[in-house]
């Protein structure tokens, strides 16, 4: 970025794994940080962090810390964000929210700049961050839905466990280290908002994220349902949404069928699209086994597309394979887009 008006920038969860990707995308982007305030926990206040060489200490979140803040980012639980949102913006801050808390008030925008990015404009002090499976979801239907419309989409996705925390993803390496010598596994963490009982993760897909509702659906499910619908402004799309947990650390997989409101649309028209598109890196050449993984998309802000194909049913339906870094993509830069966004458009006071 280039403009040099610089900005007090707070990051609240500044310890946990989305708000350490934060800082790291700050400091990437070289984003035009002038104070900056690393809060969080009690627990981890007191801690040292080094931003662009120098060394920060992490103080506790409080109503207090958002004095002369402009910009600050979440990522420190619903509940957090819930008590300290309202404090922050009393103070003059415009936040940024990667939790749920906000993402379906209807007075709170929920952004993903390639698709929305015009209603950051509409903010009241509180811009909500979607859910990660949402996010590169959207990024990839969005140029498809520009040109020929889009009318039902049933998306199952394959999600790394760094999605449920750094404490699952210990979880998974200590499991795989039991099975493989053959000792007993005590699963204690996943699946999360598993009331009732956990699972062994280890060489095992867990059909739960989150807790079930009544319809049938998991809360994570429903994420991705309501927040389709909302962040392209079509309350009217077909949306269903099926989420499993795979023992993978970082890096969501998705395997998404839409129909488009206009049937005829060629493979590689709509794989022209998407190489043009903001945000996605297409990878599709199946004589050649190039496909998008999980493995390849760590540490890179795009979202990943292949397995480009039409339906063999119907004329305007379609199959795509979707892979995005869940803390990059998912969660950290997108919250950083959605700030840059709110400097570009002159929003910051």
């Amino acid at each position: 970025m280039t403009n040099q008006q610089t900005f007090s920038v707070a990051v609240v969860g500044a310890t946990g794994a989305v708000g350490q990707q934060m800082l790291k995308t700050l400091e990437e982007r070289n984003f035009p940080v002038g104070q900056l305030k690393l809060l969080s926990s009690k627990r981890s206040a007191g801690k040292t962090i080094t931003f662009k060489g120098e060394p920060y200490t992490v103080e506790e979140a409080t109503p207090e810390a958002f004095e002369g803040v402009q910009i600050a980012l979440f990522s420190a639980g619903g509940s957090v964000s819930k008590k300290l949102v309202p404090e922050a913006i009393k103070r003059g801050a415009i936040c940024v929210d990667n939790t749920s808390a906000f993402r379906m008030d209807p007075e709170v925008p929920l952004v993903v700049p390639e698709v929305n990015e015009e209603d950051v404009k509409s903010h009241n002090g509180v811009i909500a961050n979607p859910n990660c499976s949402t996010i590169q979801m959207v990024v990839a239907l969005e140029p498809i839905r520009q040109k020929y419309g889009l009318k039902k989409v049933i998306v199952s996705t394959y999600q790394a466990v760094s999605g449920a925390g750094l404490e699952a993803i210990e979880e998974m390496k200590t499991q795989t280290k039991e099975v493989l010598e053959g000792n007993e596994v005590n699963p204690e963490i996943l699946p999360v908002g598993g009331d009732k009982k956990h699972y062994q993760i280890a060489f095992n897909a867990i059909p739960q994220i989150d807790l079930f509702q009544d319809n049938g659906f998991t809360f994570e499910e429903m994420k991705m349902i309501n927040e389709t619908k909302k962040i392209m402004h079509m309350p009217e799309l077909e949306v269903a949404a099926t989420c499993v947990r795979l023992p993978v650390e970082t890096g969501h997989s998705e395997s998404v069928y839409f129909e488009t409101e206009q049937g005829g649309a060629s493979v590689s028209e709509l794989k022209g699209l998407l190489e043009t598109a903001p945000g996605i890196t297409v990878q599709d050449n199946p004589s050649e086994q190039l496909y998008p993984m999980a493995i390849h998309a760590v540490g890179k802000p795009d979202v990943f597309v292949g397995r480009l194909r039409r339906d063999l049913d119907r004329d305007n339906g379609y199959h795509m394979w979707v892979v995005s870094d869940n803390l990059l993509k998912g969660a950290a830069w997108n919250s950083v887009q959605i700030a840059e966004s709110l400097v570009k458009l002159g929003l910051v006071k």
